[in-house]
């Protein structure tokens, strides 16, 4: 699948120190936004950053100048040590079967979105999709999860549903939780490890910048336990 997506542009983790992004990657605010129920239900993007050909992303969370980094990660002697397994995605996913959708769930990177749990929870609705309705369902609530923890399959053709979207870094801000997220990175962008090694590529992911998260560089939803606020929040 990764062949697919340009390879101009990736992120680079370097060692106990920030994202080092290579080739013009559009950074923006991108605020979850709920239903009258009080559910996650849309992306909302706000301000734009400037990133350039070359940048660095902060990673331990403590930047005072996110979301670029200003070298405080040396004066903390930040522990950024990558732990995320190396391997698939498909190896790692757990399978559930409906009438004509398969819904494939890595709960290793979830970003606690909580676009799953709208209307019941998509591991409920896949039991019981037998309509057109819950299949559009379905797909808005599985294709709004950031880090493709879930990943729906059209059974007639073995193929995966994914949203379309544009190689880009969006900046995740959460005010139910009152936090900020992860770095959203989108369409397919190179993720390359500190020792060289590169990631499955992937149309969805999401890496941490909080610098808490136990499945580094991604992920695992501490932000939100951990109240991370990156001084952005303000400008919602």
């Amino acid at each position: 699948m990764s062949d697919m997506y340009d390879r101009k542009v990736s992120i680079t983790v370097s060692k106990n120190g920030p994202y080092l992004v290579n080739g013009e990657l559009p950074i923006a605010m991108q605020t979850i936004t709920s239903n009258k129920e009080g559910s996650s239900w849309e992306w909302t993007e706000g301000e734009h950053f400037k990133g350039g050909a070359k940048c660095a992303l902060c990673r331990c969370g403590a930047s005072s100048s996110k979301p670029f980094c200003d070298g405080t990660h040396a004066k903390i002697r930040f522990n950024g040590t990558e732990t995320a397994d190396r391997g698939s995605y498909e190896n790692r996913a757990k399978t559930m079967t409906g009438e004509a959708l398969i819904l494939k769930d890595d709960e290793s990177l979830c970003a606690a979105a909580r676009f799953c749990d709208s209307h019941g929870s998509v591991w409920n609705q896949i039991e019981l999709e037998d309509s057109s309705e819950l299949h559009v369902l379905l797909e808005h609530e599985v294709g709004h999860c950031p880090s493709g923890r879930l990943v729906l399959i059209d059974k007639r053709n073995g193929e995966a549903i994914e949203p379309k979207l544009p190689q880009s870094i969006g900046l995740v801000e959460d005010p139910v939780e009152e936090c900020s997220g992860p770095l959203w990175v989108r369409g397919g962008v190179e993720v390359i490890a500190a020792d060289g090694k590169v990631y499955e590529v992937r149309n969805r992911v999401t890496l941490c910048r909080c610098g808490v998260s136990q499945n580094k560089p991604f992920c695992d939803g501490s932000h939100a336990s951990a109240k991370f606020d990156d001084g952005l929040q303000g400008k919602r």
